[in-house]
């Protein structure tokens, strides 16, 4: 009860009409800077904090949190219009969005999207109130063997995803494994595979490896087909 009482309390500061204002301005902002790829929520959030000096504790809360949530939103529009995701949540957009976009359904895809970020991030917020203790609980008896069996159950999802090409699947796999041991190792604080390059320390970053697997390779797609003179024509949204 005592729970169900703070998120009555919290619901009546987030409906009062300022905090709701804070809310659009923060989702709008934080939309324009999920479109920039690269960046994120986290950057975005960073970058935008100096706006909630001399506000309201709660209402500078509930701004961030609209820029969080406007930033995951945003970096799908760049996703499905031209195939660069905004951040890294956004990837899997790429796919068929960006699919649909080229079949001239591009305002299909974004209205989807919407609507898909509004329902999904809705059920996640009941979700992470209702089932955070309990989850944070059952994640402190985490052991080697349950975190061995978390890896293998990651392992093998990416397996079953892979479709019908596993070796490119796996290949795939292994890949994302080597880049993720680049950095410094949280166990024994060496280095590991950095080259004597002080930027690989702190690891690749997944942002970095997304925008290059996506951005970079679209535009040099596009400045291959503007030379060939193959450039598709502009379509409406």
């Amino acid at each position: 009860m005592e729970t169900l009482a703070h998120i009555l309390n919290g619901f009546s500061i987030c409906l009062q009409p300022i905090n709701l204002w804070y809310t659009l301005v923060g989702c709008f902002l934080g939309t324009l800077v999920g479109v920039l790829p690269g960046i994120g929520p986290a950057a975005g959030i960073a970058l935008l904090v100096p706006i909630t000096y001399g506000m309201n504790p709660a209402s500078a809360l509930i701004m961030l949190a609209g820029i969080y949530y406007g930033a995951k939103y945003g970096g799908s529009t760049s996703s499905i219009l031209i195939r660069t995701p905004g951040e890294t949540a956004s990837v899997m957009t790429c796919i068929d969005g960006y699919a649909m976009a080229q079949n001239g359904r591009a305002g299909a895809a974004l209205a989807v999207s919407a609507i898909g970020s509004f329902i999904a991030g809705s059920i996640g917020v009941v979700g992470l109130t209702l089932f955070a203790l309990p989850l944070a609980e059952m994640a402190i008896e985490f052991g080697p063997a349950e975190y061995f069996m978390l890896m293998l159950f990651a392992m093998t999802s990416v397996a079953s995803l892979t479709g019908k090409s596993l070796p490119k699947g796996m290949f795939s796999m292994v890949l994302g494994l080597m880049l993720a041991t680049v950095g410094i190792d949280l166990q024994s604080a060496m280095p590991r595979y950095t080259m004597d390059i002080v930027e690989f320390q702190e690891g690749i970053s997944f942002v970095v490896v997304v925008v290059g697997m996506f951005a970079v390779a679209e535009v040099f797609q596009g400045l291959e087909m503007l030379l060939r003179g193959t450039a598709p024509a502009v379509i409406r949204i």
